[in-house]
């Protein structure tokens, strides 16, 4: 009689597993987090073995870190920029990527595209647990994409999605979505926790032990993270998302994990409105800024540093008289506490009163960022509304700004400065330790150590 299989219990929020149930998890300290579970049979690979060893394959034998050869494993690009860019530079043969994001932000219409693009020269298969065959024709023939070499299939049960891989020989997979499939020998309903984690575990391990890329596609909560185990996104190699910008038609590409690459990357896509196919941005600057109108006070553009690139974008601040004894302070795209803190240095090291003003601060575009560069620039942008002073378009800032109120330097100053001279700026104020011996031809920098430093460069418009 075959042996039934062993029943432990699962952490939902750790993943860690127990022998017994127990009120709390010793791992991550959660409380009624633990599920009971039974351990499903083992996945067959291409040889029809099956292993349990490890994700990564069969067992290695012990050898000296120096004595690992190492072998530069060669990318496949996604024929999409801003996509390679985040993924670190194409996707990696055998890693595994989840694709998560809100409903309607595009990870089915980018992740077909990309299908599309490489089924000409690489074996592709699309699986949708989610929707009809006809359906994705449908979007396919809507973008005006080429689908006469990409293979689909509607499947939800893992163990059939991997037979079908290893007879077709794939060796790129989009899996639409993570939470549609089921284990047969795994207990739970798809989307169920024991069910996430043996399909993403099978999943895995056939793309390392057999170097399938795959893209799986996850549903998030309503706090924007997986659903499901943690324990999904510590196997996989890239974790995603596609975050939609609010009231545009951009969208926000990050990595929350990279292991063949950097997490600080961010990628810029626009949904084109005639038929939603993502597009590129390779000029993120062109949306975030609007030299075209008349300028006027409380604007003033930042340098930011994101990844490996420059990106400017427009600072905008009304600060009008308080009405209440209370004034309110409102930041959208930036940080509110950041916000309150270069308030009270503003007052206190630049001599500036706007203690009873109501301040509104807004990053134009939808973006939403984090970088201390933006308090030098956002700090004059306030100065500009309250003092009713044009800031002309032709000039930029970035630096961080200290309690006590130094101007401190941020990485990367002089590729902000070439990046804003080629897009036609000419001043620029910025840390004395930021700035270049040699500017390029016709830039003017305004070297500051201090705030007040900061602000008389800027009374130089009158």
């Amino acid at each position: 009689m075959a042996k039934s299989p062993k029943a432990v219990f699962l952490c939902n929020d750790c993943g860690n597993t127990f022998s017994k149930w127990q009120g709390q998890c010793e791992g991550c300290g959660a409380w009624n987090s633990l599920k009971e579970f039974k351990e499903p049979k083992g996945v067959k690979n291409q040889n029809g073995q099956v292993s349990l060893k490890g994700y990564a394959g069969a067992k290695e034998a012990v050898q000296k870190l120096s004595h690992v050869t190492l072998e530069e494993l060669p990318r496949l690009s996604t024929k999409n920029s801003e996509f390679d860019r985040v993924l670190g530079g194409g996707i990696v043969p055998g890693s595994v990527i989840l694709l998560a994001g809100t409903p309607g932000a595009g990870k089915s219409t980018l992740t077909l595209q990309t299908l599309c693009e490489l089924s000409h020269n690489t074996k592709a298969i699309y699986f949708s647990g989610e929707e009809s065959l006809s359906q994705i024709a449908m979007r396919a023939t809507r973008l005006k994409l080429a689908t006469e070499y990409l293979d689909i299939a509607a499947e939800i049960d893992v163990l059939a999605v991997l037979t079908m891989i290893s007879e077709l020989r794939v060796k790129l997979v989009v899996i639409d979505s993570l939470q549609s499939m089921y284990h047969p020998d795994a207990q739970g309903a798809p989307g169920g926790v024991t069910q996430l984690r043996e399909c993403a575990h099978a999943l895995t391990q056939y793309a390392k032990q057999n170097g399938v890329a795959m893209i799986v596609i996850c549903h998030t909560t309503k706090d924007g993270g997986v659903a499901g185990p943690r324990v999904v996104e510590h196997i996989a190699d890239v974790m995603m998302h596609l975050i939609v910008m609010e009231g545009t038609r951009f969208r926000e590409l990050r990595a929350q994990k990279n292991r063949f690459g950097s997490i600080n990357e961010l990628g810029i896509l626009a949904m084109m409105p005639d038929n939603g196919y993502l597009k590129a941005v390779t000029d993120p600057s062109a949306i975030f800024l609007n030299r075209t109108r008349k300028p006027h006070s409380g604007s003033m553009v930042a340098a930011l540093w994101e990844g490996s690139r420059s990106m400017l974008v427009e600072l905008q601040s009304l600060v009008v008289d308080g009405s209440q004894g209370n004034p309110r302070r409102l930041a959208v795209g930036l940080d509110q506490n950041r916000l309150n803190m270069l308030v009270a240095i503003l007052m206190r090291h630049g001599n500036i009163a706007i203690f009873d003003q109501e301040l509104y601060v807004n990053l134009v575009g939808g973006l939403k960022v984090s970088d201390p560069s933006t308090d030098l620039p956002l700090i004059l942008s306030m100065v500009s509304s309250f003092q009713n002073r044009i800031i002309p378009q032709d000039w930029l800032a970035f630096g961080e700004v200290g309690l006590s109120g130094e101007i401190r330097a941020v990485p990367s100053g002089l590729e902000r400065i070439r990046q804003a001279a080629q897009q036609g700026f000419r001043h620029c104020i910025c840390p004395k330790a930021n700035a270049p011996k040699n500017p390029p031809k016709g830039f003017i920098v305004y070297r500051v150590e201090t705030l007040v430093e900061a602000l008389d460069a800027l009374a130089c418009l009158d």
